[in-house]
């Protein structure tokens, strides 16, 4: 059977498929380290991780009352991406059911690709570590395109076409993978799980899902 094979699924990485706010916070521990600071708050650190490492830096030496000149940002910004690049996947792990069920997908013909704003020489390597690089046609991260989500463009690069060929489904966590998807006229289901600073319900999407699994049966109701 091949419920899926006129569809191209988009999903979002961090927050979505992976959980990477432990390695996220680690590296930024480190960095914030470099200040003197002691290790942030995991739990609010967690809930910027959507906005990318300076936001995380920011946020940080916020809570500490910690002011910094913009070019010492800049300078903890590069660190924080150099030993994030070097050690990626130290902790960060599938969500759960998330490997069994790109399997299911792909296995009934659903066609996967990577719809994420981390810079794509992140998104790939950590994909590849964790053995997930065979499930997806294409990664395509925020650096490899000039207008990623929330523009409908990232979704059309991900799926490799504009929904002529197949349906599209965008799966995500947060606003943009939202916005995105409204903005090429595609479903979005939203996992609650993930990294979203807003209320999921608040967000728009067509399906609010607490687990992965869910993702197939969400997905014929949305097509």
């Amino acid at each position: 059977m091949a419920r899926f094979r006129n569809l191209s699924l988009c999903f979002d990485l961090d927050g979505t498929l992976i959980d990477t706010a432990p390695d996220l916070v680690r590296v930024l521990n480190a960095v914030i380290a470099e200040e003197g600071l002691p290790e942030t708050d995991f739990e609010q650190a967690r809930k910027a991780v959507g906005y990318g490492s300076r936001a995380l830096i920011n946020g940080a030496l916020a809570r500490e009352n910690h002011i910094v000149p913009d070019a010492r940002i800049d300078e903890l910004q590069k660190l924080f991406l150099k030993l994030y690049a070097e050690d990626i996947c130290q902790l960060s792990t599938p969500f759960p059911g998330v490997v069994d069920t790109l399997k299911a997908l792909k296995q009934e013909g659903a066609e996967l690709s990577v719809c994420t704003n981390k810079p794509g020489y992140l998104a790939r390597p950590l994909i590849e570590k964790l053995g997930l690089s065979n499930l997806f046609v294409r990664v395509v991260g925020g650096d490899d395109l000039v207008r990623n989500k929330p523009y409908a463009d990232h979704i059309w690069k991900a799926a490799g076409h504009r929904g002529r060929k197949r349906k599209i489904v965008m799966v995500g966590d947060s606003r943009p993978d939202v916005l995105s998807a409204k903005n090429a006229k595609v479903p979005c289901l939203v996992m609650s799980y993930g990294y979203s600073t807003i209320p999921v319900i608040k967000l728009g999407g067509d399906r609010i899902l607490s687990r992965f699994r869910d993702v197939p049966a969400a997905v014929l109701e949305v097509v």
